[in-house]
């Protein structure tokens, strides 16, 4: 809750990944609040009050999961609204000539993505749906501690790149410094 909150103030993409995290980790703990307040909650190093508001958040969040049917998979629509507003971003950016080092990263990524979608991913999503899922694939692969090919991590830093600035104007836009026109 409190690393979410900051990383939403922060960095939206990273925000979004983390996100992703904790669906995942409240799927590995079964969508069981004990077992989250045991391994998750309780080493937590805040106090007593703090560690019951994120139980409560936990909590909120699998009864959300359970709500909209994505324990098993898929993400909670308050996290695809994030793919949403960013998309909307994307195409106001891409529009707009005031922009044309985010379109240039765009392009650079956009062949990256062809590939990622003609390797399997999901036609029907956003193109940025498809490059956090890659980032997303990464991070779990770096987790487990497996090796990452040169190629995709080159890949990657071309679509972290692109999110990276987008994340950087969608700070300025919620703050309405951003003049697309």
């Amino acid at each position: 809750m409190y690393i979410s909150q900051e990383l939403k103030q922060k960095n939206i993409a990273e925000y979004l990944l983390y996100m992703w995290q904790v669906e995942d980790l409240i799927r590995a703990n079964g969508g069981d609040i004990d077992r989250i307040r045991k391994t998750v909650v309780d080493p937590y190093p805040v106090s007593d009050e703090q560690k019951r508001a994120l139980e409560q958040w936990y909590s909120d969040l699998i009864q959300m999961m359970r709500d909209e049917r994505v324990m098993d998979k898929g993400h909670l629509q308050i996290n695809k609204n994030i793919i949403i507003w960013l998309t909307d971003l994307h195409l106001r950016l891409l529009r707009s000539p005031k922009f044309p080092y985010y379109t240039a990263a765009y392009y650079k990524a956009l062949p990256f993505i062809v590939e990622l979608r003609a390797k399997g991913a999901d036609k029907e999503e956003p193109e940025l749906e498809t490059c956090f899922e890659a980032m997303y694939g990464v991070l779990l692969l770096r987790l487990q501690k497996k090796e990452v090919s040169e190629a995709t991590q080159g890949a990657i830093k071309v679509i972290s790149d692109l999110l990276a600035m987008l994340a950087g104007y969608y700070i300025k836009d919620k703050k309405g410094e951003l003049e697309l026109e």
